[in-house]
Order: structure tokens, then sequence, then C-alpha cells
């Protein structure tokens, strides 16, 4: 049977809620900082329900571009509020699991493997990228490319041609994962903390530490706000 004639889902009243807000923001000229107005305002100037703002508020919270403080309302953590298409987040959703379990079984190996086989110029390389990392987050960065360069050295430092094809192919949904995890609040320097225990254990050639230290650094990875996230359909919508 055609897909093309499978079944018209019905648009998500709650993205719609969400091109409001990003349209709002921008001709607000809202920076970060500032606070969005009450949900109950919100629902009213919009004709929608609680519910379907609400929605949309933690789908902005899901992807770092809004904190919600609990009594204290919405504040925006950037400039602007330019969200991905849900069923872009959705899908990443639905494939992060599997990305994460892929990365604790080849990554643990790998730093058990770099622990035993590790040059001085392997060491350097990854003494390197904590440094880039600290600066990062220094300079009020997520450390994107500090972690990046951490966990190519240590799968440089395994010196394992098979495994680092296995990381290759998979280096797209790695940097999803990691752009993911990084951009949960305190999580930066959580992960730098993390990243120095495993160079540790590197450079002391002990591989089950090694291994110990990356598989808890990789299970605090995959703690992000986005597997919360349940992206039902909205509610039957109605005035507030």
């Amino acid at each position: 049977m055609s897909d093309a004639l499978r079944p018209v889902g019905r648009s998500r009243l709650y993205e719609q809620v969400l091109d409001r807000l990003r349209s709002y923001a921008t001709e607000s000229g809202l920076v970060a900082g500032d606070r969005l107005p009450p949900e109950r305002d919100l629902a009213q100037r919009l004709g929608v329900s609680r519910a379907s703002v609400k929605q949309a508020i933690v789908v902005l919270e899901v992807q770092g571009l809004v904190e919600v403080r609990h009594g204290g309302g919405t504040y925006l953590l950037g400039d602007g509020l330019d969200a991905e298409p849900v069923d872009r987040l959705v899908e990443r959703r639905r494939r992060l699991p599997d990305v994460l379990e892929a990365r604790e079984a080849l990554e643990t190996k790998l730093a058990e493997l770099a622990a035993e086989r590790r040059t001085e110029q392997d060491l350097t390389a990854l003494r390197a990228a904590l440094a880039h990392m600290a600066a990062e987050i220094a300079d009020g960065g997520h450390g994107v490319e500090g972690d990046r360069r951490f966990h190519a050295s240590v799968t440089a430092a395994a010196h394992s041609a098979l495994l680092a094809e296995f990381m290759q192919s998979i280096a797209d949904q790695i940097t999803e994962s990691r752009h993911e995890s990084l951009r949960q609040p305190g999580r930066p320097g959580r992960s730098l903390t993390q990243h120095r225990a495993i160079l540790d254990a590197i450079e002391e050639q002990r591989g089950k530490a090694a291994a110990a230290a990356m598989r808890r650094h990789v299970r605090t990875v995959a703690k992000v706000r986005l597997l919360d996230w349940n992206p039902e359909p909205d509610p039957a919508d109605g005035t507030p």
C-alpha cells in the first residue's frame, strides 16, 4: 500500500503556540534574562488553554532556550527563541537511547584500552583537550569543542583502528548527544570534572578505573531533559 495515502496528522496546537512565542520574542527584542508573560496571560492572549501554553514552554525548556523557575516565571537563557521543529526533536528523542547505549559500550572499552596503550603524545592531546574545554566554560560556553576533542583523543589513545571506525560511523549521532547533554544546567562543569577523572586513570594506566570513570560519565550524559519529555498530542483544547 502506498505510504502517500497514510492518514493526515493534525497539527499540534502547541507547535502553533511555539511559532507565536518565537515571533513575540523577536518583535519584542527579548534577550537572555528577560521574562515571558505568565502562562495565564499567554493563554488568554492566544486564545488557547494553559495546557497548550505549558506544552510549548516545556519544548522550549527541553531545548535549553528558557528556564522555568517554579513560582518565579519563565526566563530566556539566550537572545530569542529560535526553537528547532518539534518533529526533529521527536526524532532525536526516539534515537537518543540507542546512541547512548552504543556510546557506553564503545567508549568504556576505548578508555580501558587508552589506559593500557597511551603514549606521552596521547596524554599531551588529552590534557590540551581539557584545557580547551575549561577555557570555553570560563568564557561562558558549554565546552562543546573541548568535549569533542577529549573523546576523540581517548579514541586515538586506544590505538584500535576498528573501534575508531565504529566511533566514526556514529559521529553525527554522538554530536547530537553531546549538544543535548552539555546544554543541561550545570552539566559543562560536571563533565569537565568527570573528564579529569578519566584522564587521571589513563595517565596512571589503570584500565579498569578508566573504564569505570568513562561509564559513569556516559551515564551522566544520558540524563537529559529530552528523554523525560513526552511529546503527546494536545489535550482537547478550549478556552482556559
